[in-house]
Order: C-alpha cells, then sequence, then structure tokens
C-alpha cells in the first residue's frame, strides 16, 4: 500500500515537473510593457527577462538633464523585472499551489 502512494506522488512530481517547464516555456512568449516619466521612456520585456526594446520620446533628451533620463531609463526596467516577476508568480503559482520551490527562477 505504501508503494502505491510513493508511485502515485512520483507520477503527481512528474506532471508538476512538465506543467513548470511548459510555463516556463509560455513565459518567454510573453512580454510586459512599462513606462516612466509619464511614458517618456518605455521598456518592453519579455517574461525570460530579456530586453526587447526601449523607446525614448526625444523630448526626453535634455542634453543639460542627462541624469533624469538615466533614472527614467533604470526605473522603467525596474518596473519591467518587477512586472515579469509578478506574471511568473501569477502562472508558476497556478501550479505549485503556492509553494516554494527552490531552484526556481522567480
Amino acid at each position: 500500500m505504501a508503494g502505491m502512494n510513493m508511485q502515485q506522488m512520483m507520477k503527481q512530481a512528474r506532471k508538476m515537473q512538465e506543467q513548470l517547464a511548459a510555463a516556463e516555456d509560455n513565459l518567454k512568449t510573453q512580454t510586459v510593457d512599462t513606462s516612466a516619466g509619464g511614458g517618456m521612456v518605455k521598456v518592453t520585456m519579455t517574461g525570460d527577462m530579456k530586453i526587447e526594446s526601449i523607446k525614448i520620446d526625444p523630448d526626453a533628451c535634455d542634453p543639460e538633464d542627462v541624469e533624469m533620463l538615466q533614472d527614467m531609463i533604470m526605473a522603467a526596467v525596474n518596473e519591467a523585472i518587477r512586472s515579469v516577476g509578478e506574471l511568473a508568480n501569477k502562472q508558476m503559482g497556478a501550479i505549485t499551489g503556492g509553494l516554494n520551490i527552490p531552484g526556481m527562477p522567480f
């Protein structure tokens, strides 16, 4: 009887592993769009945390205040990272039931 439970647990673990792998593949196809500075800087990032694009409104390019542009870019990228983490947690949490699994990227 105990062997049956162990086999069933192993089967469930394999199924969860397959679902997690599928969710990770799915994340790679999704993107998040974020912005900073009232839309002056826009960042698009994939679910596997690769920046697809950064768009900067020409009005944000003030040679007298380069630091402001740098801050807006940093804010938009950080927001994209946060959004991807939220997206991943939502998808992975649906599979794991909120369990914290070591080795998971998010």
